[in-house]
């Protein structure tokens, strides 16, 4: 990868996807990362059903899901902030690229996490 393509990508932005026990749960860590100018936004889906192994047992539980929208250059900061801030032991923090969108909307994420 080329100093131009990194840099574009650093300028970049990801959505940063995770799960949690409850709405309550997403809602207090998203509220952390948009006050800490981590995330422009934080969109949090409640009543979806998980199906998992862990530890040995099939698990069943309902959780929510946020998508946590930032700069790819703050990538490392906000999964360091999302697991002090996580209640699961094991959380998942997966990041989804953003390959584009209108320049309004993006120009206003740069300014809400420009910290």
């Amino acid at each position: 990868m080329g100093a131009d393509t990194q840099a574009k990508d650093e300028e970049g932005f990801i959505f940063l996807y995770s799960t949690f026990g409850s709405v309550a749960d997403a809602e207090r860590a998203a509220e952390a990362l948009v006050r800490e100018k981590l995330a422009a936004c934080v969109n949090i889906q409640g009543g979806m059903r998980s199906v998992y192994e862990w530890k040995g047992a099939v698990e069943k539980q309902d959780e929510a899901a946020a998508f946590i929208k930032t700069r790819a250059a703050l990538k490392e900061k906000v999964m360091t902030r999302l697991r002090a801030l996580h209640p699961y032991e094991v959380p998942a923090m997966l990041v989804l690229p953003i390959l584009g969108g209108n320049e309004d909307y993006l120009e206003w994420a740069r300014a809400q996490t420009a910290g």
